[in-house]
């Protein structure tokens, strides 16, 4: 048996465009162009779902509510989401990246992995292949991309955002280790601002300072996440490019930095979650079946409630009407919330809904 082959290193690429709903819109719009721009809804209850880096200069970001994103840059334009013309621009960057390779992991319509050890163009070099794709994308779309590139998902996903805008960057094998040791905790995929919270209390400001831990600790504090967290401060992870990867379920959570006492405050602290949830259908063409309530008390007690419909769910409202419902529901605690959470589960896909449609129709 050949173990050098087993032996070699993988060639992982993550593409990230730049902005990309606010960089669509700046494309089609030249008077948006060097403007701080803000895709999403302006009213009191809106989010934005994506901004411009004009915008992002002035502290905006995504998630943010639109009056805290106003606050901050007084000139922000908004302009309602095209998510059919971003799903449109979607595939004409995924049939780039399947001119390399059939190993494609869309993580969302402007982010995905490329596994592209084995290539079809027979190409040696990953940083090559990136470039390619790069200049294809600009050529095709008007559009810029970050690529990351390196031999495992974790790492490739960093280095994609280390020379955003419009950048590439390699971690190579020999330098993994310690590209993760002079890295902030928080600029870590899959460590949110929660975990990244609870590091700093724990003394773990760094990459190297989450190596410095054991095992044992990691798995006493974070969980079954642990060994995650233990493997990716030596570089390492050995999770694989899933191609058509279908997800189960999406969701969206937050921690208050005080906890909430009354069903107003909660409805209210449950719009912008609700908006996640739904933003990522939307641009993904999915819908789900069965709506979870997620809920942790000031106590850390959590519990969940759910709510399943026969249908998918066709709008956000209906997702919305559904976790209040389960809001109500909920026993009361006078020592409040600290956290709430809403996930949409059973998912399917528009196409997979039409076909469901159409086979109800016939004749038997």
């Amino acid at each position: 048996m050949d173990t050098s082959a087993c032996a070699r290193p993988r060639k992982i690429i993550h593409v990230d465009m730049d902005a990309f709903y606010a960089s669509v819109e700046q494309r089609d719009d030249p008077a948006l162009r060097g403007k701080p721009v803000a895709v999403g809804g302006s009213a009191e209850r809106g989010v934005v779902a994506a901004a411009s880096y004009e915008a992002r200069a002035f502290g905006v970001r995504s998630a943010m509510p639109s009056v805290t994103a106003k606050r901050r840059c007084p000139d922000l334009i908004f302009v309602k989401p095209r998510f059919e013309v971003y799903k449109a621009v979607s595939a004409e960057i995924r049939a780039i990246f399947a001119e390399h390779t059939d190993i494609i992991e869309p993580l969302s319509l402007d982010e995905a992995y490329l596994d592209v050890t084995t290539n079809k163009q027979g190409l040696a070099s990953a940083t090559v292949i990136a470039e390619i794709i790069r200049r294809r994308i600009r050529e095709a779309t008007g559009l810029t991309a970050s690529a990351g590139v390196s031999y495992n998902k974790f790492l490739a996903k960093l280095a994609s955002d280390h020379r955003k805008p419009d950048g590439l960057f390699v971690v190579t094998p020999a330098l993994g280790e310690s590209f993760v040791e002079n890295l902030p905790v928080g600029r870590f995929h899959g460590i949110g601002p929660a975990t990244a919270a609870k590091m700093e209390r724990l003394g773990i400001h760094t990459g190297a300072d989450l190596k410095a831990q054991s095992l044992a600790f990691l798995r006493e504090h974070f969980g079954k996440i642990g060994p995650y967290y233990f493997g990716i401060s030596r570089g390492i992870d050995e999770r694989p490019v899933r191609a058509n990867r279908i997800r189960k379920s999406v969701g969206a959570e937050n921690t208050f930095s005080a906890d909430l006492h009354s069903q107003n405050a909660m409805r209210e602290a449950l719009g912008p979650i609700i908006d996640k949830v739904w933003r990522h259908c939307e641009g993904t063409g999915t819908r789900g079946r069965t709506v979870t309530l997620k809920v942790r008390y000031a106590d850390f007690r959590q519990i969940t409630r759910a709510l399943s419909s026969p249908r998918p769910v066709t709008s956000r409202m209906c997702i919305e009407r559904a976790a209040f419902r389960l809001l109500c529901e909920l026993p009361a605690d006078p020592r409040g919330v600290r956290l709430l959470g809403v996930t949409l589960s059973g998912l399917t896909t528009e196409v997979s809904m039409r076909t469901e449609r159409v086979q109800l129709a016939l004749p038997l």
